[in-house]
């Protein structure tokens, strides 16, 4: 009997950003390197806003296909014929106005993280995908790694008892011995116009792990908002630098302790050796997650009544052997899409949209409790086709 050809998903890629490549390179691994062989990947196009010329570039450095299409619009790729779904690897102020561009052109679409600046932004992306009926998804890469599925079944299963607290940390430590940091100002990660700071950049992870445990694994459709309290210290920029958040989920009797910041990192070196960066405690033991926040590699478990004993579980990233420099873990989120799609689903189980507005309602409240505000162009809810966001002329 024949076996099943694999679905194809064919990707438009919007912007040409070190994220965009990371992404593509993972598409264009062989996918049976992981063990995947009901769904494959190929790039259709690449847009850059800036010109044709950049996207041609980018091609050559990411060794795409000379088949794949380059334009020099936004608005050129989303109305291509040929393409499944648009990938939106802009900065994330950018997101609300590329990603309804896309919509309205009536291409499903996979967003970078943070989904959008304000959560109304991304409740009226949801809204405008479901009534199109097209598939929409946050890119959070992290939630779809086997080592977080396989965190969240043992939580599921009970391994170690009821949770009632997670702790996460994602910063990174880019303080100059003059006391500025690594960055010029108009960088995205301190530049307000580019809704820069540490807490959409990099919280966004460490709310990843307080979300999948306490919120998402919620039995019942209908789950329990969290409160939250936050504290946050600026750049000199408006940025924040340092942003501590609690989530509390008090009909649960849990909560989620969050950090990132810009002067200090996670770890003291990046084996972190001084400890893990993620801690999951429940009423019968422990679950330890080693590496950075966003791409852990390792997990560990330890019981209350184990004696000791720690069980160590690693994770590695399968690589494509014959690019040695591929294999980033893009690919899993980019399976779960071309599933969806195949399965004409228009969300994912794993990061179901109504949570993605959830999520970004906690990031806007603790930017609000700390005082950061954006510029209107990327705060606004309202789509404009013709935006410099859209057009590149911001």
């Amino acid at each position: 009997m024949a076996s099943t050809p694999a679905y194809t998903l064919n990707w438009g890629i919007m912007a040409t950003g070190h994220i965009a490549e990371r992404f593509v390179k993972d598409l264009l691994t062989d996918p049976a390197t992981r063990n995947v062989h009901d769904v494959r990947h190929q790039v259709v196009a690449v847009a850059s806003s800036a010109s044709k010329h950049k996207a041609a570039d980018f091609c050559a450095k990411v060794k795409a296909p000379s088949s794949v299409k380059t334009y020099a619009s936004y608005a050129e790729l989303v109305t291509d014929p040929d393409i499944d779904i648009v990938y939106v690897a802009t900065p994330h102020s950018h997101h609300f106005q590329n990603v309804m561009l896309a919509l309205e052109a009536g291409k499903p679409v996979l967003c970078e993280k943070a989904f959008t600046v304000t959560a109304s932004q991304v409740r009226k992306l949801v809204d405008v995908a479901r009534a199109k009926k097209l598939f929409l998804m946050e890119a959070v890469w992290t939630r779809y790694f086997p080592l977080s599925i396989k965190i969240r079944d043992l939580v599921s299963s009970g391994a170690i008892g009821t949770v009632y607290r997670v702790i996460a940390d994602n910063s990174f430590n880019r303080e100059l011995p003059e006391g500025k940091l690594g960055w010029d100002d108009s960088h995205r990660m301190v530049n307000l116009d580019l809704a820069g700071g540490a807490m959409l950049d990099l919280g966004i992870y460490s709310l990843t792990w307080l979300m999948q445990i306490l919120y998402h694994l919620q039995p019942g459709k209908e789950k329990e908002p969290p409160t939250v309290v936050a504290a946050i210290n600026k750049y000199h920029t408006g940025a924040d630098e340092m942003t501590s958040f609690i989530v509390q989920f008090p009909k649960h009797k849990s909560m989620g302790i969050g950090m990132t910041a810009l002067r200090v990192a996670s770890g003291v070196d990046y084996e972190f050796t001084g400890g893990p960066p993620i801690k999951i405690q429940g009423s019968a033991g422990e679950i330890q997650v080693l590496g950075p926040a966003f791409k852990p590699t390792q997990y560990r478990v330890i019981k209350k009544d184990g004696g000791g004993h720690v069980e160590v579980v690693d994770c590695p990233f399968p690589k494509d052997k014959n690019r040695d420099d591929w294999g980033h873990g893009m690919y899993w989120e980019a399976d779960e899409c071309a599933r969806c799609l195949r399965d004409k689903k228009l969300e994912s189980d794993m990061l179901p949209l109504d949570e993605s507005i959830v999520v970004m309602e906690v990031m806007e409240s603790v930017l609000k409790q700390g005082g950061v505000e954006y510029p209107e162009l990327i705060t606004s809810d309202v789509f404009d086709p013709k935006s410099p966001l859209n057009t590149g002329k911001a």
